[in-house]
């Protein structure tokens, strides 16, 4: 084989780079998260003005999560069998709609019908927005996976400020402002469709042509990565159901901060998220994904134990570099599964995002009913043993792109 061929194929699509696409997905996926952290950041109050218990939150948000989670890899596996350009805009109607119900809800139950509705457009995204942002990634599959992501976890940061200057001054109904929001994205999410249909796919196929001239990877190598790789993703996102579910509650019952400071410190820990989002997108591009998945999910244990033990400042400290090193890992979680199976992109893209919503959900219950039971501070002792998983990322086999890097 000419070595130079080897060289030129993957710069002419490194030049190929579509940012114009990534970055407008990204911004659709600031604006589907911002929703859910809306939702979630209304707790406090809702949880007041309705007489709930922490399991009854707890339930609201496995409500969400498990909608959002279980139709995932069904939807990918639907899209790598029979791609569906317009289900973007479509699903982001399923978004407006669910938390305009849950802003007009006046019981228990329409909340959490309103959380499944929201739990269905974010079932309908994910996948297909990470399909979308691999199509235009190039060669730069880390970093678009990073750039994607990145629009969720802003999305995330920055609806609990939302929620502090405006939810909580105008109350649970002035949600249905944000629900408007999403026409926005409705909008952009067409003109992606558009791009999808005619550009998009040939150039997956193109991304993929490369990798049929390889051997298939082994059987074996994608049970066992595919193995360790959910299991990373069940102690990360569990640890982190534990903060963007109850921080603000934690906050407020040990150090007695009010409902506002509290919503501020979740805006810095889900804005750390962010930053890690970004910085493990480039790192894995650079340094290989292996590299990043260990330095992530295993670098997070030291501040995840300390973590219940200090005070307000260094709770401040820690949740920020938490907030960084752990959310370094996904986009190269991604980016690794989807090279184990490079003809399933959609369906892993689904299995990964479905996996760690319905993760994120089960924990929040488990969380909620620990809360009721032994109270808020057992829940961050007890959360603080979950990265300890993250050792399992030394058994992680090689995937192509790291055998590429070393070599």
């Amino acid at each position: 084989m000419n070595p130079s061929a080897e060289v030129s194929a993957p710069a002419t699509l490194r030049d190929d780079t579509a940012f114009s696409i990534i970055l407008a997905i990204s911004c659709c996926h600031l604006l589907n998260d911002m929703m859910q952290s809306l939702m979630q950041a209304s707790y406090p109050m809702v949880k007041a003005s309705h007489s709930l218990s922490f399991a009854q939150i707890g339930w609201i948000s496995l409500a969400y999560q498990t909608t959002a989670s279980l139709l995932q890899p069904v939807i990918g596996y639907a899209a790598d069998r029979r791609p569906a350009p317009f289900s973007l805009p479509a699903g982001t109607l399923f978004t407006a709609a669910g938390l305009a119900v849950f802003a007009m809800s006046s019981t228990y139950v329409w909340l959490v019908i309103g959380a499944m509705m929201l739990g269905l457009g974010s079932s309908v995204f994910h996948p297909e927005s990470s399909r979308v942002a691999r199509m235009a990634s190039g060669t730069r599959h880390s970093l678009a996976q990073s750039l994607f992501q990145l629009g969720g976890n802003a999305g995330q940061a920055i609806g609990p400020l939302f929620a502090a200057l405006i939810v909580v001054q105008w109350g649970q109904s002035s949600l249905v402002a944000f629900a408007l929001l999403t026409l926005l994205s409705t909008a952009i999410l067409w003109n992606v469709g558009v791009w999808y249909k005619h550009h998009g796919l040939p150039r997956l196929q193109r991304l993929r042509t490369p990798q049929k001239a390889h051997s298939a990877v082994p059987r074996e190598t994608v049970i066992k990565g595919m193995a360790i790789l959910l299991l990373l993703i069940f102690s990360k996102y569990a640890y982190v159901a534990s903060l963007t579910n109850y921080y603000t509650f934690y906050l407020i019952e040990r150090f007695h901060v009010s409902v506002v400071e509290a919503q501020v410190h979740l805006f810095l820990f889900l804005g750390a998220l962010a930053a890690g989002t970004l910085a493990g997108g480039y790192w894995g591009d650079r340094f290989g994904r292996k590299n990043v998945i260990r330095f992530s999910v295993m670098g997070a244990i030291p501040f995840t134990l300390l973590l219940p033990f200090v005070d307000l400042a260094w709770t401040e400290v820690l949740t920020v570099l938490i907030g960084l090193t752990i959310a370094s890992a996904f986009p190269a979680i991604v980016v690794f599964a989807q090279e184990l199976m490079p003809a399933r992109v959609g369906m892993v893209s689904g299995m990964m995002f479905g996996f760690s919503f319905g993760v994120a959900g089960l924990a929040a219950a488990s969380f909620g009913h620990l809360a009721d039971v032994y109270g808020i501070e057992m829940v961050y002792r007890l959360s603080a043993m979950l990265p300890l998983l993250g050792l399992l990322a030394i058994w992680l086999p090689d995937s192509r792109h790291d055998e590429r890097s070393i070599a």
